[in-house]
């Protein structure tokens, strides 16, 4: 009876999951780069073509340090927020309630909103040049910095991805604050109290009592958020688009524009196939992982 409640699920899954990446993995090895289909084999070329050009060395560029700099702040935010938090400030539940709000935005509406604030003709910048004089470019700035010329592209942070990355923690900061606020209350007095009893400083007890323990969570969130940054697509593609010299790309901005804008359905299949392995080197691991703890 169990399985026959699971039979269509399981069913929907194979055939929209497992089918669809199968059918993406064969496509990626054809020759269908034009309206007309053409699977006709060509091995890796695909894959070879993709990793040639300017564009998707440029997404690879930043997707690192989007990656890197998007999960510190989420962590880093995030535990300073919870600790915050947890110190019995009066109106907590506003100050908790703001925090999380981001959460419940859809990525398409953080992209629309962060894009004004961040116009370098208005929002934020009218106040900045008020006060200090200065007027940033955000996401219309193509410098690199450093310049380290690596195949095709010069290999550093692209300053405009940096007006990304302030509207991507904006929004999932709010995840972390949760995650380890909860791992927070869930810590025993009595473990605070020994500490103290020692001669521990309320800096060491967090430091070298409390945060040791919120390891797990920690490892929890930075592969949420690791899963979020390899494919993420909306925020770019509303907030700025691939930018200028691709300052702003991303895969799965290219995957999209390759497939359905050039007719490229092989290549833009190949660059699916490529996110699709970088997330299962991280997730996998993750997913095994947990099984075995709960074993």
């Amino acid at each position: 009876m169990a399985f026959l409640f699971l039979l269509p699920s399981l069913i929907l899954i194979a055939v929209f999951v497992y089918g669809f990446i199968g059918w993406t993995g064969y496509v990626s090895v054809s020759n269908w780069n034009q309206l007309i289909p053409d699977m006709s084999f060509v091995g890796l070329d695909n894959f070879s073509s993709i990793f040639q050009t300017f564009r998707f060395q440029s997404d690879l560029r930043n997707m690192l340090f989007f990656t890197v700099f998007f999960i510190a702040g989420v962590v880093i935010l995030g535990q300073f927020l919870a600790v915050l938090i947890d110190q019995k400030l009066k109106g907590e539940s506003i100050f908790r309630n703001i925090f999380l709000f981001p959460m419940a935005l859809s990525f398409v509406v953080t992209g629309v909103v962060w894009r004004w604030v961040l116009n370098p003709d208005t929002g934020m910048n009218i106040i900045l040049d008020g006060l200090f004089g200065w007027t940033p470019g955000w996401y219309t700035d193509t410098t690199i910095v450093p310049t380290l010329q690596i195949g095709q592209i010069d290999f550093g942070i692209p300053l405009a991805l940096i007006a990304v990355m302030i509207a991507a923690i904006w929004q999932m900061t709010g995840f972390s604050l949760a995650m380890y606020l909860a791992g927070l209350r869930g810590i025993p007095e009595e473990l605070r109290e020994a500490a103290r009893m020692d001669g521990a400083t309320e800096r060491q007890i967090y430091f070298k009592v409390i945060l040791p323990q919120l390891q797990p969570i920690t490892f929890g969130v930075i592969v949420m958020m690791l899963h979020i940054s390899l494919k993420i697509f909306d925020l770019i593609y509303t907030m700025t688009g691939p930018g200028a010299n691709f300052v702003t790309d991303m895969p799965a901005v290219n995957m999209f524009e390759t497939t359905f804008r050039g007719n490229y359905y092989a290549e833009g299949a190949a660059i699916a196939i490529v996110l699709l392995v970088l997330v299962a080197i991280f997730i996998v691991p993750y997913l095994i992982k947990s099984r075995k703890g709960e074993a």
